[in-house]
């Protein structure tokens, strides 16, 4: 393994240590701070997004219109 990719990935470690404990003093010191969500790195420290397929998508919008559905049926049902 190249040395500099190796201290690059020590790198990203040690960051991601060091924010645990700033969270960990902070919740300790009382803030009630919302903490930006985690980004994914790779071992190369680029980020990147978390990326869903189409088709996952499209499952989960069909499972959602299906459930709102469902509830607005049920809410016609009690109003009558």
């Amino acid at each position: 393994m190249d040395i500099l990719a190796a201290l690059k990935l020590e790198e990203t470690k040690l960051q991601r240590q060091l924010k645990g404990v700033q969270v960990a003093i902070a919740a300790l010191n009382g803030a009630h701070h919302a903490q930006p969500r985690a980004r994914v790195v790779s071992p190369e420290g680029v980020h990147r997004k978390r990326t869903m397929s189409a088709a996952a998508r499209a499952k989960i919008s069909k499972a959602t219109r299906a459930r709102w559905a469902r509830f607005r049926a049920e809410k016609v049902k009690k109003g009558k």
